[in-house]
């Protein structure tokens, strides 16, 4: 833990954030963790617990049954989570799961619908698919906090359409204090771990321009944007004083997900903001996955190490930096 961090004051607000979570699935086979995935958290949970406010995003569906959407060809994933897996998010802190992800609709409507009944059931608040719920709204020490998620595939809220989130967001900055951002999107694998200038395409799917609309958020009056999509760690910035993740990678993706090298890399990001949404500090806690495992403290350095490298080189104006020790600080 890093002082000050942890149990904020009154003044100021906690958010914690990872990436990708599909913490098992039982199709096209029974894939799932030991102990029913009770241990998937251990490492992440006194962080997660702690912040004020957890988010993440929900890859694949919360349901039992149901048809996949998905293809058979070598490039078509499924994935189907146990609905008795649904309290594990709870018990680890999360507050909030986006679902505007190119696996919400792995098992259709029923999917669908099956993942918004368990999330409500645990008290955890989801938005990003058309249609349904567009945005969330939570209170944490008196202050109401918006959040909302974006992603690049038809069924979710896009996020290329730069008129809608604009819309989505400027409806909760008029009616909250803090307004969050998630956002899906970017080409997939080790070798997208940079941040590119202008749009991204992955097998012949715009997949967004993530500077723009990063940016685009805050100059709306975002205060936290944090991404995922390609399944490996991007740079983090503070961009007009608000805090940006691009890609937080894979965070708790035991099975069918590759786990080697940078895709491995699952950290844990929480930031402390001030009451008007203002970055003040940050930590990155560092975590490495393994296969059926979930994502564990990194011994080896290696996540800050990258996280600082890509930070370092494809944000280089950003007003944040990152030390060895994972701490993310203004530049003086």
């Amino acid at each position: 833990m890093v002082a000050g961090l942890q149990g904020s004051r009154a003044d100021t607000l906690t958010i914690a954030m990872v990436g990708d979570v599909m913490m098992g699935t039982t199709f096209p086979s029974v894939m799932l963790p030991q102990n029913d995935g009770a241990n998937l958290f251990d490492d992440a949970k006194p962080m997660l617990r702690h912040a004020d406010l957890a988010v993440g995003n929900l890859e694949g569906a919360l349901c039992d049954g149901g048809e996949s959407t998905k293809g058979t060809g070598p490039n078509s994933y499924a994935f189907r989570t146990p609905t008795s897996y649904a309290p594990l998010l709870k018990d680890a802190g999360f507050d909030f799961m986006s679902m505007a992800n190119n696996h919400a609709n792995d098992f259709g409507l029923e999917g669908i619908e099956s993942t918004e009944r368990c999330l409500q059931q645990q008290g955890i608040l989801y938005s990003g698919i058309e249609g349904r719920v567009e945005s969330a709204v939570i209170e944490r020490k008196g202050k109401k906090i918006g959040l909302c998620a974006f992603g690049h595939n038809a069924y979710t809220i896009k996020h290329l359409d730069l008129d809608r989130v604009g819309q989505i967001v400027d409806d909760l900055v008029s009616r909250c204090d803090i307004v969050v951002v998630s956002f899906h999107g970017g080409a997939e694998g080790k070798s997208k771990c940079h941040l590119p200038q202008g749009p991204e395409t992955f097998l012949g799917e715009n997949r967004g321009s993530l500077r723009e609309l990063a940016h685009f958020c805050i100059d709306h009056g975002a205060d936290v944007v944090y991404g995922h999509g390609p399944h490996v760690m991007r740079a983090v910035e503070v961009y007009k004083d608000r805090f940006i993740a691009y890609s937080l990678g894979n965070f708790c993706t035991p099975y069918n997900v590759n786990l080697t090298g940078i895709s491995g890399h699952a950290p844990l990001v929480v930031v402390k903001i001030n009451t008007e949404g203002k970055f003040l500090k940050g930590q990155v806690y560092p975590m490495i996955q393994t296969r059926g495992i979930g994502p564990r403290h990194d011994q080896t350095g290696s996540v800050v190490a990258q996280l600082r490298m890509l930070t370092k080189g494809d944000v280089p104006h950003s007003q944040a930096t990152i030390d060895e020790k994972g701490r993310i600080f203004l530049k003086k």
